[in-house]
């Protein structure tokens, strides 16, 4: 049995546990320069504010209603989480952890039973000593047990812990389950098969598998043989990303100097070739682009320029020069508008080994790598003073908004509560 920890509405539930007044009560969290809505608590969903919806256009609903808005805090939110994802470790010999919010546990060990109380007690245990709610769900498959958690999010009568092991609950499940929130299923894809006239988790599950191979690709049979209880998805092993993007709104009015949106392009080059050599990966094509608001009364301007490289490539400097001379070529010298968004994508991504080499390549690529490993190290070690490209500036000249940012509680000596007895 597979069991996936969930957490319920995170960036909201990490708010609530320093300010207990808002249980029960809306909170929103914005995106990064406050720019739009990213997290709801149910309160927040039930009044009708949208995933998404820009900030200014939600204004009106969230003072009428009186709801809580916060700043997205991301130190905050990491450091809570890895409260949690070690309390999780200590329930389970394997723990693989999805995202910043969810992971997976290897509960093979335990039967139907042992299970469904070990993933209650898991739930209870988390929300005391941590104070963010999570759901577990308990199932054969991945995606199965990604489904049971949806369950124990929306049923309190499950105890925060939903088990799906057997074919009359897998079937029960199936039934009720839009195809569009099956993981691995997609926006997309999903609209494709409620085209097809499949709009629940068992229409598809009930096609026969020799359609679903010539109609569909190698990873959707994946998830048919997943609803249908038999494991496909290696959770030691993730996929990895075919394309890495990185990139920003800016604050008001945007960015209208080219030296600072070559900086702040720089930047998101760097972090881009950082998630690839996370990966073990290397990648082809480098996509600069940049925009100004869509909501000005003033014309809208956009830019966009792909550069190829011969050699594929993981290193910062390397993806950095390559994104710069796109930027350069795609500005106008005599008009540059203020650009309220830019951003850098990283395409046609190959593993790292073995490296196809071009026999006309003038750079040393045994010396490149080992600089990369040494600044790796060094920036590992001193995160907040780490090793820069020379283009990505010395100061921070693209500050975030952040005007309802909430202290840093468990990372920051300033911001820790005082209590008085």
């Amino acid at each position: 049995m597979i069991a996936l920890a969930d957490c319920n509405n995170f960036f909201c539930s990490c708010e609530r546990v320093f300010r207990p007044d808002l249980r029960h009560k809306p909170v929103v969290v914005l995106s990064n320069n406050d720019g739009c809505v990213i997290a709801r608590s149910e309160e927040s969903k039930a009044l009708g504010i949208a995933m998404g919806v820009p900030y200014f256009q939600a204004k009106p609903l969230i003072e009428a209603n009186g709801v809580a808005v916060f700043s997205s805090n991301y130190q905050l939110y990491g450091s809570l989480s890895n409260r949690v994802m070690a309390l999780l470790a200590k329930a389970t010999p394997s723990l693989n952890i999805y995202s910043i919010d969810e992971a997976f546990l290897d509960f093979s060990h335990l039967g139907p039973a042992e299970a469904k109380a070990q993933g209650e007690a898991l739930a209870a245990m988390v929300e005391r000593a941590v104070g963010i709610p999570i759901s577990i769900g308990v199932a054969p498959t991945p995606t199965l047990a990604k489904m049971a958690s949806k369950y124990a999010k929306k049923y309190p009568a499950y105890r925060g812990c939903c088990l799906i092991d057997d074919d009359e609950k897998r079937e029960k499940a199936l039934a009720q389950f839009d195809i569009q929130d099956v993981w691995g299923i997609g926006r997309r894809l999903g609209k494709r098969l409620h085209d097809m006239g499949l709009h629940t988790a068992s229409n598809f599950a009930h096609k026969d598998p020799r359609w679903v191979a010539r109609q569909f690709n190698v990873t959707t049979l994946r998830t048919w043989k997943e609803l249908n209880g038999t494991p496909c998805i290696p959770l030691d092993e993730p996929p990895s990303k075919q394309s890495i993007c990185t990139s920003r709104s800016f604050a008001h009015p945007g960015i209208s100097d080219p030296t600072i949106l070559a900086e702040a392009i720089a930047n998101f080059a760097d972090r881009c070739a950082q998630k690839l050599r996370k990966q073990h990966t290397r990648c082809h094509t480098i996509t600069v682009f940049a925009n100004t608001s869509h909501f000005a009364t003033t014309e809208c301007h956009a830019l966009a320029r792909t550069a190829s490289l011969n050699v594929p490539t993981q290193d910062s400097a390397e993806i950095i020069n390559a994104a710069l001379a796109a930027l350069a070529a795609s500005l106008n010298p005599d008009f540059t508008p203020a650009f309220k968004r830019a951003g850098v994508i990283l395409t046609d991504i190959v593993p790292e080994a073995p490296l196809q080499q071009d026999l006309f390549d003038t750079i040393d690529r045994r010396r490149q790598a080992a600089l990369t490993q040494a600044t790796d190290r060094i920036n590992a070690k001193h995160p907040d003073t780490p090793v820069r490209v020379a283009a990505q500036g010395m100061a921070n000249r693209c500050p975030l908004k952040r005007d309802f940012i909430s202290p840093c509680y468990t990372t920051r000596l300033n911001d820790i509560l005082v209590v008085k007895a």
